[in-house]
């Protein structure tokens, strides 16, 4: 763009999980490119300072920002609430903001697309949510507002393919972008021998549909066989859910004595609990539209194990230090670290080439471009519109 130009950047939340780290690198690509962005999210958090250290600026907005509880017959009223009051936020917003362009990042903010396409604003939508064994009505109802926006992206073919099931029309439109993935700029290379109790990983969301539990179910099961793991789990629990985190606890109490379970919490820098650990799990019971965190274990020289499920099969295809596992089997997780100690010669004279992959495939500078591309486009057809519409209109005075 070789003038100024403005982007309203919509996003449901200001934390540091996969979608919020995702809007991070979208942000930085923005600014690199020289727009003025500002970004508006509901909540205060951690990411509220990463986007002002980018050069974005930040506002603290209502927003409607779906949820199960909203669909449900008893989340209703709230809903209706919820909505009247987002859309005279964004519309203030829009008005105050005045955008060239509006980005709307992840499919929970259904208000955004609509908002600019009334304000003649053209939107970018960037889809991170694919869940191909949900509701297709529930998935359809929730793909539609974007197919106001002028472009849409989804983060893997997995995510397109199930946009597809649910409404073929918006699929036809979509621009696969692989997410740009951040890793450490000097890894540690991995231990020599795993000698000692066995260190394994996990990092996400402490969620029954994550499975952290299975990682320990499975250091249970070497346990038995006199194996000794130690089980770090990095992440916390979603409001709500603290209940799951008390039975993590519970069942990291009653585990036996080999093995050791670290609660680490949230962590906004995870390369020094990659460093540490032999093995990475990433354990997802329910559908994922992509896996962040296994392409974080390769890029930190790492083996990786994985449920054979949606997103998960995309981000670790073709490296020789990921391997999959049946979705809920702690037996197959356990046989497979098992696996990989007894071969760990060869898993470390395969981690550089499995990192120059992932830096092939998943460089933030070709994502923070590519997202770049698109909502340059998006602002040139908006202007050629307008345009258009302008001459139409002086040519009939």
């Amino acid at each position: 763009m070789t003038t100024p130009w403005t982007v309203l950047v919509a996003h449901p939340g200001a934390e540091l999980f996969g979608s919020d780290r995702m809007l991070r690198e979208s942000v930085a690509g923005l600014c690199e490119g020289g727009a003025r962005v500002v970004v508006t999210v509901p909540t205060y958090g951690p990411l509220i300072d990463e986007l002002r250290a980018l050069g974005a600026e930040v506002v603290i907005a209502r927003s409607l920002v779906l949820s199960k509880s909203l669909l449900r017959p008893s989340g209703w009223g709230r809903l209706v609430s919820e909505s009247i009051l987002g859309i005279g936020s964004a519309w203030r917003i829009i008005r105050r903001v005045r955008p060239d362009a509006v980005y709307v990042s992840t499919i929970t903010i259904p208000l955004w697309p609509l908002i600019a396409r009334l304000r003649g604003i053209p939107a970018v939508s960037h889809v991170h949510e694919a869940e191909a064994s949900g509701n297709r009505l529930l998935n359809r109802l929730l793909y539609i507002p974007h197919l106001l926006s002028s472009e849409v992206l989804v983060n893997s073919r997995f995510s397109q393919a199930t946009i597809r099931h649910a409404l073929p029309r918006l699929a036809s439109r979509t621009q696969v972008v692989l997410n740009g993935v951040v890793g450490p700029a000097e890894p540690a290379p991995p231990r020599a021998d795993p000698d000692g109790a066995l260190q394994v990983l996990y990092m996400g969301r402490l969620s029954p549909r994550k499975g952290p539990d299975l990682v320990i179910s499975a250091a249970e099961l070497l346990a038995r066989d006199g194996a000794a793991v130690d089980v770090t789990l990095v992440g916390d629990t979603f409001p709500g859910y603290e209940w799951f985190g008390d039975e993590l606890r519970a069942q990291a109490s009653a585990a036996p004595a080999q093995v050791s379970v670290r609660f680490a919490g949230f962590q906004p820098d995870v390369w020094s609990y990659v460093a540490a650990a032999d093995v990475v799990v990433v354990p997802s019971r329910i559908d994922e539209p992509f896996g962040n965190t296994a392409v974080e274990a390769v890029l930190g020289l790492r083996p990786v194990i994985v449920a054979d499920t949606s997103g998960l099969r995309e981000a670790s295809a073709g490296y020789a230090t990921a391997r999959r596992v049946p979705v809920d089997e702690p037996a197959a997780i356990a046989a497979h670290l098992q696996a990989i100690t007894e071969s760990w010669a060869t898993v470390r004279a395969n981690v550089e080439d499995s990192r120059a992959e992932a830096l092939r495939r998943h460089a933030p500078e070709s994502y923070r471009a590519a997202v770049r591309g698109h909502v340059e486009r998006a602002v040139r057809s908006g202007s050629a519109r307008r345009a258009g519409t302008s001459r139409r209109r002086g040519s009939s005075r």
